[in-house]
Formats: C-alpha cells, sequence, structure tokens
C-alpha cells in the first residue's frame, strides 16, 4: 500500500508539513501583531483569520490547480473527444492492418500485446496488477 501510492503520502506529507508550518507562523504574526496593538492574543480570533486566509489560498491557488489537473486527467481517463491523442488513431490503425494481415493470428497477437501492456479494448486498465 506503501509503494504503491507513494506519490500520493509524499504528496499529504507535504501537504502535512506546510500547513503545519502555515499556522504555527501564523500564530507567531498574530500574537506579534495583537501585542503591538497592546491586546492580547485570543485563540477563537487567530482560528478565525487563519481560516479565512487559508481558504482565500486554497480559492485562488489550490482549487484552481486541483481542478486543471484532476480535472483534466478524469476527462482523459473517461476518453472525451479533447483527450483523444494521435497515438489511439494509429493504434487502432496498426491493429486493423495486423487484423488484416491474418485474421486469427493478427487477433491473437494483438490480445498478446495487449495483456502484456496491461489493455483491454485499446485501453489500459485500472489498478492493474502487474504481476
Amino acid at each position: 500500500m506503501l509503494k504503491k501510492y507513494a506519490y500520493a503520502w509524499i504528496t499529504l506529507g507535504f501537504f502535512a508539513i506546510s500547513f503545519g508550518l502555515h499556522w504555527g507562523f501564523g500564530w507567531f504574526a498574530f500574537v506579534e501583531e495583537q501585542s503591538s496593538h497592546g491586546q492580547a492574543a485570543q485563540l477563537s480570533r487567530y482560528l478565525i483569520e487563519m481560516s479565512r486566509d487559508t481558504f482565500e489560498n486554497w480559492q485562488s491557488e489550490f482549487l484552481q490547480l486541483l481542478w486543471q489537473v484532476v480535472g483534466l486527467a478524469y476527462f482523459l481517463y473517461v476518453g472525451s473527444p479533447s483527450s483523444k491523442e494521435n497515438d489511439d488513431r494509429v493504434e487502432a490503425k496498426i491493429d486493423a492492418l495486423m487484423e488484416m494481415v491474418g485474421k486469427e493470428k493478427g487477433k491473437a497477437l494483438i490480445d498478446q500485446i495487449d495483456e502484456s501492456h496491461m489493455r483491454r479494448g485499446g485501453h489500459a486498465s485500472v489498478h492493474a496488477d502487474p504481476s
């Protein structure tokens, strides 16, 4: 599980560290600002201010990037017309040529190649076990 999703775990680690540092340093800045105004730092006011600032950052940066990456990856996965690459067309033509050379032999070869590359019906298998 750890190795299979290493990128996700590393990303989650970076997120947790940066989130903790952001809120930790934010607390120190908040305390200093409150003391410069002669006021005591209140945790409830800090939580409201930091939540607002964090949501602002996420709204302008994180959500935009998340939509671009995850949204585009999803549309590529489902095979929307805008995600079709020339490779799909070329692969379909090669498959057709292989079948024309020898219907049974060509089909068997296509199936063998698809199996070795974890593909079904011209599309990669989702979370296929390579073993």
